[in-house]
């Protein structure tokens, strides 16, 4: 797998040598992008923060990786975290960082021994100069978005604040501060010393109603069957979720790229796919879901906070046998309020498996009707 590739601390001296502008340059080039989800340029990123002035930046690494379905960061930690620490430190280099912090998901606090120690070995050898702080999180998913990530790091409760100011022009202490994920940082270094690093390739967490879950390495246009022959599904295949916040829809063999994925109105997000066999309820995968973004929701703005527990009720209702025609009026309507109004990417997304599974499974809501 070109993501357990170690670099060995040559992408940093190279880094160091060719310097912050070809350094980006190259990434700019080899078309790095961010691999949380939203696929931001990781080079334009890098010179936001590079051209911010300040007396003190900051690197921070997302490992908060609370999405369900989503394992590939622990995935990389466990097998490859040398690398990983090595793409810190360029990110630090670059930018004229001095000290970095890894947020490492509450749920993943036994990794820190293993973390500790390729930290420890990393910067020692490196010599770079460059502090690098082990910051365990909560466990609350709201963490993972950027702003709430940061106020957490600062001691305040975790909950996200309006962009612009992006943290990296105002970010961690008001400082410019690059905030990247796991597989990002990694494939940076990677990216930097190897000639043939291919962008194309993700890693796919696929889980689900499958025998053979786990992490792959596949092309970023990969086609669901291919990866359907790898996970070998239990039974015939109903549907596909996207992770939690990038929705549901019905297997098909299509190529997952943005475009085909967008036109089910789902979101690629993370590359995680959790497969749905006909033995279950898409009603029922709902209620679950609605469950866990009201119990995440951080409280903060009122569409997320009352609408995802309202959403829950409805669903609850519909399982129930209780709910009418008008109830699923309401939560097609509620669903996409939510999603308009909310201040975050939590709130933005939590009603998505909910509008996708009424748009192509209506039918596993309807037969539930009073």
């Amino acid at each position: 797998m070109q993501i357990l590739k170690k670099t060995n601390l040559k992408a940093l001296e190279k880094a160091i040598k060719i310097g912050p502008q070809e350094t980006i340059k190259i990434l700019e080039t080899k078309g790095l992008t961010g691999r949380g989800g939203a696929g931001f340029p990781t080079a334009k990123k890098w010179l936001f923060a590079l051209n911010s002035q300040s007396d003190e930046k900051f690197v921070i690494c997302n490992a908060d990786e609370g999405e369900p379905g989503t394992f590939k960061d622990k995935f990389i930690i466990e097998n490859n975290p040398e690398t990983l620490v090595e793409g810190i430190l360029i990110a630090a280099t670059t930018i004229s960082a001095k000290k970095a912090f890894i947020y490492l998901r509450g749920e993943y606090s036994h990794l820190e021994p293993k973390l500790k120690k390729a930290i420890k070995l990393v910067t020692q050898k490196s010599k770079a100069g460059i502090e690098i702080e082990l910051v365990i999180g909560a466990g609350a998913y709201i963490c993972g978005e950027e702003t709430a990530l940061i106020e957490s790091i600062e001691g305040n409760r975790g909950q996200p604040h309006y962009q612009p100011p992006y943290p990296v022009v105002k970010g961690l202490w008001d400082k410019p501060t690059i905030v990247n994920n796991v597989e990002t940082l990694t494939c940076a270094a990677q990216a930097i010393l190897f000639d043939d690093w291919n962008t194309y390739l993700r890693l796919f967490s696929v889980s689900g109603n499958v025998t053979k879950p786990g992490v792959y390495e596949l092309p970023f246009n990969v086609k669901l069957s291919e990866i359907m022959k790898l996970a070998q599904p239990k039974n015939k295949v109903k549907a596909v979720y996207f992770g939690c916040y990038g929705g549901c829809m019905p297997y098909k063999d299509i190529e997952l790229t943005p475009e085909n994925v967008c036109g089910e109105s789902c979101i690629h997000g993370s590359c995680s796919i959790i497969v749905v066999d006909e033995t279950n309820s898409i009603l029922d995968l709902s209620y679950v879901v609605s469950k866990f973004f009201a119990y995440e929701s951080c409280g903060k703005c009122t569409p997320c906070r009352e609408g995802t527990i309202r959403a829950l009720m409805i669903v609850r209702k519909i399982r129930s046998g209780q709910a009418t025609e008008e109830d699923l009026k309401i939560l097609q309507e509620l669903g996409e309020h939510i999603g308009q109004t909310s201040l975050c990417g939590l709130g933005k997304s939590a009603t998505n498996h909910l509008l996708t599974s009424l748009k192509h499974f209506r039918h596993d809501f309807e037969e539930r009707l009073r």
